[in-house]
């Protein structure tokens, strides 16, 4: 970098461009919030990667870890309803923690076509609070919120989850919706 500019001639990542080091204009309602989501996303990504530098782990793989601690002998279906992801989207995670011996599977002897989860002695390593995790930055965030702000926030968490999961919601446009939601988000048009 020269100049405070990148070798592509783009702004530096801390200053959006026109606006330098003074706060972010207001967006409206729903832009705002989307802003703060995207800006969650990014965090988990980076704090993701630097846990694959640091601890050989990225926070998804890590997340498995903790739970499959928590229930050994789930099976990966479960697993996958709990992390509200397709089967097919866990399969590679899984691989991947099982070739670096940090996680086992066996058939279950019930149903032959479930696998059943567990830790190896090596995954137990990681199934321990530990710093420079997107758990231990999780932990210290909620440590600064009262029980009804939790749960409040918790449910407007879900309650995007929900609408992001439902695809007749999700390809409906706002304005039909006749909700709350759809009059915030005329409003934040506006703004």
């Amino acid at each position: 970098m020269t100049g405070g500019r990148s070798q592509r001639g783009s702004m530096p990542k801390s200053r959006a461009p026109g606006f330098g080091r003074a706060p972010m204009p207001p967006l409206g309602e729903v832009l705002d919030f989307m802003r703060l989501i995207w800006a969650i996303d990014q965090a988990l990504q980076r704090t993701s990667k630097h846990m694959e530098r640091t601890l050989r782990v990225t926070g998804p793989q890590r997340l498995v870890l903790r739970i499959v601690g928590r229930f050994p002998g789930l099976s990966a279906g479960d697993l996958a309803r709990l992390l509200h992801v397709h089967p097919s989207t866990l399969t590679g995670v899984l691989a991947r923690l099982e070739r670096s011996g940090l996680l086992a599977r066996a058939t279950d002897r019930r149903d032959a076509r479930r696998s059943l989860l567990r830790l190896t002695k090596n995954g137990r390593r990681f199934d321990v609070a530990t710093e420079g995790t997107v758990e231990a930055a999780v932990v210290r965030a909620l440590a600064h919120l009262a029980p009804r702000e939790l749960e409040a926030t918790r449910m407007v968490l879900q309650a995007v989850t929900d609408s992001l999961m439902d695809p007749l919601v999700a390809d409906r446009p706002a304005a039909r919706l006749g909700t709350r939601a759809a009059a915030r988000s005329r409003r934040g048009k506006r703004n």
